[in-house]
């Protein structure tokens, strides 16, 4: 049995969401960069943007900021209002990285919901929600020169926003309404998330003897 996609209202709020927490997670990690406004810009926007982008080309669908142009103007403002209070406030280091699971939580369900309504496989619909979930952030970190959280030791990325669709995808399976399942899914990529952040959880790395 397929899964029923999420009503369009319930994918647009929450990727609204996503896009906004994303911006304002970029803005936050080049506090060390000594970027200007230009350069948050470009950061924020490919990182709020970068992941669907490349879900909405893989599906061959209209990509969604093109489509709506609110969504660019979303960005635009949490990275603007981000830039101005980070400049007034004191930062602490690596505090980019709980917004940044927010907005992994978030991307990861939308791009879940999204696979979902076009039809695709659940295991495709399941990678096409880490692709929306991760692509901005690899993105973000290339752009300012860091090696991206994704690749990195101790930080469960990828695993807790293929988790986390899975669980989306099995709620709905199980009758669970559009709103539970999404809470269930995203509840599970942030508390994974935080988990790792918290106590360096990680997967077995490889190593030849």
């Amino acid at each position: 049995m397929t899964p029923l996609p999420a009503p369009a209202e319930l994918i647009y709020a929450l990727g609204m969401a996503a896009v906004a927490v994303n911006a304002a997670s970029a803005v936050l990690e080049t506090e060390d960069k000594k970027m200007d406004l230009v350069g948050a810009v470009i950061v924020g926007l490919a990182t709020s943007l970068g992941g669907g982008t490349l879900r909405d080309l893989l599906l061959n669908r209209p990509v969604f900021w093109l489509g709506d142009v609110a969504y660019l103007f979303c960005g635009l403002l949490a990275v603007g209002l981000t830039f101005v209070l980070a400049r007034r406030i004191r930062v602490r280091a690596g505090l980019f990285v709980v917004p940044d699971a927010v907005g992994l939580a978030l991307f990861t369900v939308v791009g879940c919901q999204i696979a979902v309504a076009a039809g695709v496989h659940w295991l495709s619909a399941s990678l096409l929600a880490v692709i929306t979930g991760v692509v901005g952030g690899m993105l973000r970190d290339i752009l300012v020169n860091e090696v991206p959280l994704v690749m990195r030791p101790g930080t469960l990325y990828a695993t807790a926003s293929w988790l986390g669709a899975l669980t989306l995808l099995g709620a709905l399976q199980l009758g669970w309404g559009d709103a539970a399942a999404a809470a269930a899914g995203g509840a599970v990529v942030l508390g994974l998330r935080l988990a790792a952040i918290r106590w360096r959880l990680s997967l077995p790395t490889y190593k030849s003897r």
